[in-house]
């Protein structure tokens, strides 16, 4: 099969530290490659893949509306021109990207990885389509925009083959949180549940940026950093992420908003290592209760849940996760969505 995967320019694919969707387009375009297919991938400068790589726009998350203009108007142009070369386009970009190809005959699937826009559901729908599929990465991010349409819920993945799988922890372990250091995170309530339950906590994120939360940052986080049971490890790579999350005896996702998915709890899962996750979004989905973690709703059962981490085997958290969350599984799903169609 001949695919195309489309990713919005501003972090290039594989992303070197924060980028949770360009990892995912990363990790589908190689494994769509080592499946036999032929992959191309269209994605902000400085991305790569093992297929063939065509870049566009600058990678600037905060690049202006004329520069995001440009890249609707190449991406247009690409699509125009070379449609009629590929069996699927598989966009994790911007809807609007698909509007020339939206009543030709190649198979289309948009994958959403954050809350839905209705309006432009329902505008693309009123259209004349052909073969088009719209995927979210759980089923809480599916119910945001599932008023027209056809819907599937496809989870998202990680490479179980790159995280090491730690099977002991010491009682006295730190407690981790991974993720950006916004309010809507929850690191204030991660910090009070280290320091109800006597444990060190671990903190790996990018410094937010926007005002709201970076005074949040430095009004609340950083006077508690004291670096002997609050420590900051700054933003972590891959290799990092595997060495802090396997020594972590849990993660803790005490999240304040409606989360879509959540990466960093499979790639915890992946290093054996279970997720105390508040019941949002899509936590209730990923985390099996005593199995991969606990699923609460409170910071007590949140305390509570860190006292009996023991109960939870390391190994069966991560084979559990592998069976439900490996890129190879997650990319047989997204073509089975087109497959029985594609070639006639």
């Amino acid at each position: 099969m001949r695919i195309l995967l489309i990713m919005n320019p501003g972090i290039p694919v594989p992303p070197l530290l924060y980028g949770g969707i360009e990892r995912i387009v990363y990790l589908l375009a190689e494994e769509y490659h080592k499946q036999g297919h032929q992959v191309t991938l269209l994605a902000g400068t400085g991305s790569h893949c093992s297929g063939t790589t065509i870049t566009f726009g600058a990678d600037n998350a905060k690049r202006s509306k004329v520069a995001g203009y440009q890249e609707i108007l190449f991406v247009w142009k690409f699509l125009w021109g070379n449609h009629q070369k590929f069996d699927l386009i598989h966009n994790f970009g911007r809807l609007i990207y698909l509007l020339p190809v939206i009543n030709k005959p190649v198979h289309k699937i948009m994958s959403y990885q954050r809350e839905v826009s209705v309006k432009g559901i329902k505008l693309i729908t009123s259209l004349p389509v052909k073969n088009l599929v719209f995927t979210g990465c759980s089923n809480y991010c599916v119910s945001t925009g599932n008023v027209s349409g056809k819907w599937a819920t496809v989870y998202n993945a990680v490479n179980f083959s790159e995280y090491k799988l730690t099977e002991e922890f010491d009682e006295h372990a730190p407690l981790m949180f991974l993720g950006r250091l916004d309010k809507i995170k929850g690191l204030h309530t991660a910090i009070e549940v280290a320091k109800a339950t006597s444990s060190k906590l671990w903190i790996g994120g990018n410094i937010p940026s926007t005002a709201d939360n970076y005074a949040y940052y430095k009004e609340i986080i950083e006077p508690q950093i004291d670096n002997k049971q609050v420590i900051y490890l700054g933003e972590l790579n891959d290799r990092q992420k595997n060495n802090y999350l396997g020594k972590a005896k849990a993660l803790l996702f005490p999240i304040e908003w409606d989360e879509p998915f959540g990466i960093v709890m499979i790639e915890a899962m992946a290093c054996g290592t279970p997720v105390i996750g508040f019941d949002r979004g899509a936590v209730p989905e990923v985390v099996d209760e005593e199995v991969t973690g606990n699923v609460v709703s409170t910071k007590n059962q949140m305390i509570e849940a860190v006292g009996k981490l023991g109960t939870i085997n390391r190994r069966a958290c991560r084979e559990h996760a592998r069976d439900r969350f490996n890129i190879g599984r997650i990319a047989r799903a997204y073509l089975e969505l087109t497959a029985n169609n594609i070639g006639r």
